[in-house]
């Protein structure tokens, strides 16, 4: 059943000793659904027309920037980790440490059902934001009730490692002045969306014009992803999920390649698995209602 969806604005709630900011979509008498984006990215990503559609199905959706990002709390404080010495620590079984963890963030959006009055959600998460939703199916079963895992990773370090164009373009620095900015994250988007379904320009552009004036964090980008690397390998924890979990996954994802996504379904007692062919490491305009299908056909 479609529905009118109420306009929408930032809030903030304080929440684990931060402060997160967040916008919500449709009436709150619905099943929620918290959308969690991936690394570095601010919430508008989960792009303003796709949470519309989405909540038109008849969900409550909660979009949120995760601390470090957008206008959520910047921990400055925190210092800016040794990506490298984090993973070579990593690679040898030695833990450095670092300014969070995926748990904190778990924490973190848990912390803000708490502050909606939400005992349990529809989980959606985005490659960062999919590990921060195993670690909250690990930690917290009872307050999701479904999982849906896009284009993320378990953390298995036996896995492909991306190419190299990818990689290389994500640790480009990220200029503080707009319109280099704003080209920049054009590159970055064309690289991770592969050649078959690229974020249109203007799309990606709004994007990139909104997270430059909702204010930049390069700093807070090395902590999240100190916090990926430090959390480490969670393929055999994850036999424990109970949650039923849906994994979507491209086939032309330069970042995490489909391997990743097979292992992420394979590694979760009972994970269905959906392949879209062409998707990258992005979410096209293309993709927006089959991805809003699939997610209403899990999330019940």
């Amino acid at each position: 059943m479609i529905h009118e969806i109420p306009g929408s604005d930032v809030s903030f709630a304080t929440v684990n000793g931060i402060e997160m900011a967040y916008e919500t979509f449709g009436f709150n008498n619905h099943p929620a659904i918290l959308l969690i984006m991936g690394l570095g990215v601010q919430m508008v990503v989960w792009d303003e027309e796709f949470c519309k559609r989405l909540a038109a199905r008849g969900y409550f959706v909660i979009r949120f920037d995760n601390r470090d990002a957008g206008l959520s709390s910047n921990l400055a404080g925190a210092g800016v980790p040794n990506i490298s010495e984090i993973t070579a620590l990593q690679s040898v079984g030695t833990k450095l440490g670092v300014p969070y963890t995926l748990e904190d963030m778990a924490d973190d959006t848990v912390g803000l059902m708490d502050s909606l009055s939400i005992d349990s959600a529809h989980i959606v998460g985005l490659s960062m934001g999919g590990m921060i939703g195993q670690v909250m199916g690990l930690r917290y079963p009872k307050r999701v009730r479904t999982l849906t895992l896009v284009m993320s990773s378990t953390g298995n370090p036996n896995l492909p490692p991306p190419k190299p164009e990818a990689m290389s373009v994500l640790m480009l620095p990220i200029p503080a002045e707009r319109s280099a900015y704003i080209q920049g994250w054009l590159n970055v988007w064309k690289v991770l969306s592969g050649p078959k379904m690229p974020v249109g320009g203007s799309l990606g552009r709004k994007w990139a014009e909104l997270s430059h004036d909702r204010g930049i964090n390069p700093d807070g980008f090395l902590r999240q992803m100190a916090a990926i690397v430090a959390s480490g390998n969670r393929k055999e924890a994850l036999k424990n999920l109970s949650v039923p979990t849906l994994v979507i996954h491209g086939d032309s994802d330069p970042l995490l390649s489909i391997d990743y996504g097979i292992d992420t379904a394979d590694s979760i007692p009972g994970a269905k698995l959906c392949i879209i062919e062409g998707m990258g490491h992005t979410l096209p305009e293309a993709l927006w209602n089959r991805v809003i299908e699939t997610v209403a056909a899990h999330a019940i």
